[in-house]
């Protein structure tokens, strides 16, 4: 195995670190490993908790900025589309630039589009700083792998990572909560508000502990077509997937941004093979461990945050909890995620990534069946108890898959790597929220008229039903304005086992999705490249 030497960048007056061969830290704040890791948890916290506290908030927006529901919905869809498009490429910009820098301009923008967004008075603004948000966030992900690839040695590295994977899924998974605290007490404008001073602490953290390692062979160029290329195929994938649900996936506008997706990314690998220094060298592919673990983040993501999308609805227009409430309903999915993930690192350290990785889909496939027989009437603690366990599911996977993708990758190339680690985490969610978003869809199409008629109700025009299938979709049951009360009770519980059918299909497709993914899983072995991080020279 080769090791890479990498460049320090210290600041003025800052004093060199010493060679050092054995991965020792770096004397002082500045290289320090844990107050590195301290540090771009910090900024990537921010990013993590945008992804889900934002939802809570929209209604109050949609309200206060007298926004249409398309509207609101490009506050979330906006960001996520900007940040899928410009993952890669912003790891490619740090691994040319060095890490330490993007993080940093990520960190600032990210705060300064979050400040401007609470200052907004038009959903035309709103959307817009999102979509700012988005790009930000681009640049800071990877950068904070690059960061940790290059500071820590290969034998602490999986803790490491397992600590940043814990940020990661207690800020996605504490997000509702916090929104909707801030929502019911302070303002829709406090959830974005609240990045600013996080990001003014992760810089001012950053200026003084950062180090910026850079290996002597980064790529010098940019491979500017190449960039164009995978961007428009990127952006015409996520595109499809986030207007499918509202174009319908039989429409020939979906298909035809899909196939000018598959053409853009067919073109991008034949663009890559002829230039000098490839956005992607292909040859990264090679390694049968780290495509198999873009293709598990792609399909544990499917699992989980499609899967999980219905359950929000569940607890909140099913159970009737306040966001709240729903919030604490999902301690046990954030808690085991936080116990679990440190404990994965040190596990996957000691065992390889293997065994850890199978076992952790297999948990996940148990727990998405779990969640498939759950009912309207379903208590706490059976609902905990599957939450639970699709937390310690996921905590291994969040930190072997992402030691097996930016582990497997010459350290020259570890920004490009983290940036496709978390391009196939979005498209995952992106693609599992639609696909089972059209697997509820179906379930509840096919068989809300018939749970209709079986419940002695009035029958429904076509135009009526079509409208009274869109709310239980989501879980809402359609009571027209001065219904008696005994048919309103009839209503909503023909609502809520239909909502509750379509939410059990989706979740049994969730679990066989993961089974796939305790197969891909076996493929994966530890990262080649990993000791070629920390504990290389310094010049």
């Amino acid at each position: 195995m080769t090791s890479q030497t990498t460049i320090d960048k210290t600041g003025p007056g800052d004093k060199a670190p010493s060679a050092s061969s054995g991965g020792s830290p770096a004397s002082g704040l500045r290289g320090h490993p844990w107050f590195t890791l301290i540090t771009v948890a910090v900024g990537v916290m921010m990013v993590a908790l945008d992804g889900t506290i934002v939802a809570i908030a929209n209604p109050a927006i949609q309200s206060d900025l007298k926004a249409s529901f398309a509207d609101v919905q490009w506050i979330t869809n906006g960001y996520f589309l900007a940040l899928a498009v410009s993952l890669i490429t912003a790891g490619k910009l740090g691994d040319r630039f060095g890490h330490r820098q993007t993080f940093l301009i990520g960190v600032v923008g990210f705060a300064a589009a979050s400040g401007a967004i609470g200052m907004s008075d038009s959903i035309a603004l709103v959307v817009s700083f999102r979509v700012l948000q988005g790009l930000f966030g681009a640049l800071l992900m990877p950068a904070a792998l690059g960061l940790l690839r290059a500071t820590f040695p290969a034998e602490k590295l999986n803790m490491a990572i397992g600590i940043w994977g814990m940020v990661i899924g207690a800020s996605t998974a504490g997000g509702p909560i916090l929104g909707g605290v801030l929502v019911e007490h302070v303002n829709w404008q406090s959830v974005f508000f609240i990045n600013v001073p996080v990001g003014i602490l992760a810089v001012a953290l950053g200026v003084f502990i950062l180090l910026d390692h850079r290996a002597e062979n980064a790529p010098r160029s940019f491979d500017i077509l190449g960039i164009a290329l995978l961007s428009a195929a990127m952006f015409c994938l996520v595109w499809a997937l986030i207007k499918a649900p509202e174009w319908g996936w039989g429409s020939g506008t979906t298909w035809t941004f899909l196939l000018a997706s598959v053409v853009g990314f067919a073109l991008f690998a034949f663009w890559e093979t002829k230039v000098k220094e490839p956005l992607i060298p292909l040859a990264l592919f090679r390694s049968v461990p780290l495509s198999a673990g873009v293709v598990l983040m792609v399909l544990m993501a499917i699992a989980f945050m499609g899967g999980l999308f219905f359950v929000t609805f569940y607890l909140q227009n099913v159970h009737g909890m306040g966001p709240i409430d729903a919030g604490l309903h999902l301690l046990p999915l954030t808690g085991m995620m936080i116990v679990g993930s440190p404990l994965a690192g040190a596990m996957i350290t000691k065992l390889g990534p293997r065994i850890p990785l199978a076992g952790g889909m297999a948990a996940v496939a148990i727990a998405m069946f779990g969640m498939s027989t759950l009912d309207a009437g379903t208590g706490s603690g059976l609902m905990s108890l599957w939450f639970a366990l699709l937390g310690l599911g996921l905590a291994p996977v969040m930190v072997g898959a992402t030691e097996v993708i930016v582990g497997n990758a010459p350290m020259e190339l570890s920004g490009v790597a983290g940036g496709l680690q978390q391009a196939a985490m979005q498209i995952g969610g992106s693609l599992g929220t639609a696909v089972l978003g059209a697997v509820m869809a179906s379930k509840v199409d096919s068989d809300l008229a018939g749970n209709w008629k079986d419940a002695g109700l009035p029958p429904l025009s076509p135009a009526q039903l079509d409208q009274a299938s869109e709310a239980v979709q989501v879980g809402v049951p359609p009571v027209a304005q001065g219904t008696p009360e005994a048919i309103a009770a009839k209503i909503t519980d023909v609502a809520h086992d239909t909502f509750v059918s379509g939410m059990s299909l989706a979740s049994l497709v969730a679990a066989g999705v993961a089974v796939l993914a305790v197969l891909v899983a076996m493929l994966t072995k530890r990262g080649e490249n990993a000791e070629a991080g920390a504990g290389v020279g310094h010049i």
